[in-house]
C-alpha cells in the first residue's frame, strides 16, 4: 500500500478510504498487505483528481462508478453495432 500511495501522491489512509467506500477491493498478499492492480490505481488516481477539485469522496466514488458503467455500455453498443453491420452489409451503389 505504501508504494501505491507514493506512486499516486496520496496517503495510505486515502487508499484505505477508497477501500472502505467500496470503490474497489484490493487483493491481499499472504501477509495481508493490500495489492492494487493497474486498473485500481487508475481509479484511485481519478478519485484523487476529483477530490482535489473539491468533490466529496463518496460523490467522487459514485462518479467513477458511473463513468465506468457508461464506458462499458459504450463498448457493448459499439460491438453490437459492428456485429449488426457485419450481418447486414450495405447494398451496392446503383
Amino acid at each position: 500500500m505504501g508504494r501505491a500511495a507514493e506512486m499516486l501522491g496520496v496517503t495510505p489512509a486515502f487508499l484505505r478510504s477508497l477501500d472502505n467506500a467500496r470503490l474497489f477491493v484490493p487483493q491481499r498478499s499472504s501477509g495481508g498487505h493490500r495489492r492494487y492492480s493497474r486498473y485500481q490505481l487508475r481509479l484511485a488516481q481519478r478519485a484523487r483528481d476529483l477530490v482535489d477539485e473539491g468533490t466529496a469522496l463518496e460523490a467522487a466514488c459514485r462518479i467513477i462508478v458511473l463513468e465506468d458503467q457508461l464506458a462499458e455500455a459504450q463498448r457493448i453498443n459499439a460491438r453490437l453495432m459492428r456485429d449488426r453491420d457485419s450481418q447486414n452489409p450495405p447494398p451496392p451503389p446503383g
